[in-house]
């Protein structure tokens, strides 16, 4: 590791779980339901990260984000299970729900659009909804990328979210991805407040 790397480790364990979600797999790479693993890799690239250990029945890496010591997710249960690889990570470092960040996708937001939340419900997201229930929380901080609606209301949702993003979306997408990045650093960083005024 270079002696100007930014990803310096960090003594001890993990004190928070950043985690994006999506299914695994290539036919699934650029589906829209996979906006969180799209800002995983954004994240990966900017801490020059590998995000390859597989634990906790997810890709994962360690990293030290403003003096804080994280742990990168990309759960590889399928997104409908991604509560499972969360709680396993967090009952293993004893990380409280208010420290475990989720990226993911939001079909009732315009695509590239950003929102933070400190917690919530489920919004009807089953990744999200298997979360709670895992973690017996919804006290979880989270950023939703917008993916946009279904183009009419008999387009079959499952269809709509695993399809891909066409070129201008998938710009739009990237560039909320990549300022999710900063809000999550000033989440770590306790701002949340200031990244929501920032971002919403």
């Amino acid at each position: 590791m270079s002696f100007f790397s930014r990803n310096k480790p960090a003594a001890g364990p993990p004190e928070f779980i950043i985690a994006g979600l999506g299914n695994p797999g290539k036919k699934y790479e650029t589906s829209r339901h996979n906006s969180g693993f799209m800002f995983i890799d954004l994240f990966a690239d900017k801490y020059s990260l590998k995000v390859n250990k597989l634990k906790f029945k997810a890709l994962t890496e360690t990293a030290d984000i403003n003096g804080r010591k994280c742990l990168v997710m990309k759960p590889q249960t399928f997104m409908n299970n991604s509560g499972e690889s969360i709680r396993e990570a967090a009952s293993f470092y004893k990380i409280p729900p208010e420290n475990v960040i989720i990226i993911f996708d939001d079909i009732s937001m315009p695509c590239g659009s950003l929102r933070i939340r400190r917690k919530g419900s489920d919004g009807g997201h089953n990744g999200i909804k298997s979360i709670i229930y895992h973690l017996n929380s919804d006290n979880f901080p989270r950023v939703k990328i917008g993916i946009g609606q279904k183009p009419n209301e008999d387009y079959d949702l499952a269809d709509w979210v695993l399809s891909s993003f066409s070129s201008s979306d998938i710009k739009l997408v990237r560039e909320a991805a990549s300022n999710a990045v900063e809000a999550v650093e000033m989440i770590i960083d306790g701002k949340i407040d200031e990244a929501m005024n920032k971002f919403n």
